[in-house]
């Protein structure tokens, strides 16, 4: 068993969005995403892996194959290793989100 408390992970940086790993291992990963007002998470996806994330604190937007869903605290969204996602902050507050990649079984 760990223990752990998301807010250890909650570290910002004025220049880019920072990830910060809580754990890893052969079947799952799970870091916190932070982003300052207006940092961004570039369009990508997760082959073999389905995405799980949690909104911890703050509100901004969230693109799923170009559709763009508006998040906020507590919000919990599901991609696919199919689906192509981004993410911005536009709100005028830091944002953190917890995420856990679960790798597929073939």
């Amino acid at each position: 068993m760990e223990k752990q408390s998301i807010k250890t992970y909650q570290e910002f940086s004025e220049d880019k969005f920072t990830k910060r790993v809580i754990y890893n291992n052969d079947s799952s990963t799970a870091f916190v995403l932070n982003f300052f007002p207006g940092q961004k998470l570039p369009a990508h996806k997760h082959p073999g892996a389905e995405v799980y994330l949690l909104v911890v604190s703050g509100s901004g937007t969230i693109i799923i194959d170009g559709k763009e869903i508006g998040v906020t605290e507590k919000d919990v969204i599901h991609t696919s290793d199919d689906e192509e996602l981004s993410f911005i902050n536009t709100s005028s507050e830091p944002v953190s989100l917890y995420v856990v990649l679960n790798k597929l079984s073939k």
